[in-house]
């Protein structure tokens, strides 16, 4: 299992819209994550900086790469855009974190 983390961040004021759109996760993203390989997903939010982290185990690096020109997920970021910072294409701005501790 290969492990990856990242860190993103949420506009002030719009945590709580950003944590019911994820709590109603469109069955048809969660499935495209599921069938790239995606076997353990989790976004945390700091409160004061409004900082997102995220974590997730993949099964694959080309499958997880793959998600991102998927229909669904292209529709998830345009979706999401108006809560976060973000590129051009509405992807997220993200940060990938190099793992530097893990205990097993």
């Amino acid at each position: 299992m290969i492990r990856k983390a990242f860190v993103m961040s949420v506009n002030p004021g719009a945590e709580e819209e950003y944590r019911r759109r994820h709590a109603e996760l469109w069955p048809d993203l969660r499935q495209v994550l599921l069938l790239h390989g995606v076997k353990s997903y989790s976004i945390f939010l700091h409160p004061t900086t409004h900082q997102l982290f995220a974590y997730l185990e993949i099964e694959d690096e080309a499958r997880w790469a793959e998600v991102a020109a998927t229909p669904e997920c292209r529709r998830w970021w345009a979706h999401m855009a108006a809560l976060m910072p973000h590129n051009a294409d509405y992807s997220p701005t993200a940060l990938g974190l190099d793992e530097v501790f893990h205990l097993t």
